[in-house]
């Protein structure tokens, strides 16, 4: 009923012409951000949201800066309900979007564990997207806040709270309101932006130092950087990378 009939990965992509798929998109940004266009309408998306698109409708996707993801294709006969292109925004934790990472590892995996696996990751993908977009839509202040960390956690010299003072709103009410829309504060959601992304690149191709890793994560100091990412995954950005590979 959900089972996932294509699962694939862009690297970094600016335009992406109209098509149209017979089955269900569902796109999840990894990197970057764009607008995704269809019927004179347009959504834009950043990394953590995953944009849905119903069976049959041309749609392109569009990116000034670029943006990554992984994209896989449903049924169209499964238990996804919708009429035009929505977003949903993954949890401060991720587990949307490791369920699109497991979609592509099997898909391109064993092929006799193939079809048993990726009808149990549509399910849930499918699930996850339901119960997300059933989720209360954010506030517009709340939505602001989410985007600015989205779009300058990279940053060393990004200070969440310079944001937040600058907004005319209280400081103590915005942490709140934020806190109760998300279930995180901002700076815990900004905090796990930083440590995904950092999985994300010890876990890639690409090999790089702490160094070049904690500045590419919004970390001025690498041991600071490594003692966060220790608390968190609970080893060393050394040994985390040597583990995956």
């Amino acid at each position: 009923m959900n089972d996932i009939t294509f699962a694939g990965k862009q690297l970094k992509t600016f335009n992406v012409l109209e098509h149209a798929h017979e089955d269900w998109e569902l796109i999840y940004c990894t990197g970057g951000e764009g607008e995704m266009l269809w019927q004179g309408e347009k959504l834009p998306y950043a990394a953590g949201d995953a944009v849905i698109v119903p069976p049959g409708l041309l749609h392109c996707n569009y990116s000034a800066g670029g943006f990554t993801n992984y994209h896989i294709r449903i049924e169209k006969d499964c238990t996804l309900t919708a009429e035009k292109i929505f977003k949903i925004s993954d949890d401060a934790e991720g587990h949307l979007k490791t369920c699109f990472e497991a979609a592509f590892f099997h898909f391109n995996g064993e092929k006799d564990k193939r079809s048993l696996l990726l009808s149990a990751y549509g399910n849930l993908i499918v699930s996850y997207v339901t119960a997300f977009s059933e989720r209360s839509a954010l506030s517009p202040v709340t939505e602001k806040i989410r985007s600015d960390i989205l779009k300058n956690f990279p940053s060393p010299d990004y200070k969440i709270e310079d944001f937040l003072h600058a907004l005319p709103f209280n400081y103590d009410y915005l942490r709140k309101l934020f806190k109760k829309e998300t279930g995180v504060t901002p700076h815990e959601y900004l905090a796990a932006m930083r440590m995904q992304t950092a999985e994300k690149l010890l876990s890639g191709d690409k090999i790089y130092n702490v160094t070049e890793i904690s500045e590419m994560c919004g970390f001025n100091e690498p041991l600071y950087f490594s003692r966060m990412f220790k608390k968190t995954y609970g080893v060393s950005p050394l040994n985390y990378a040597k583990n995956r590979r």
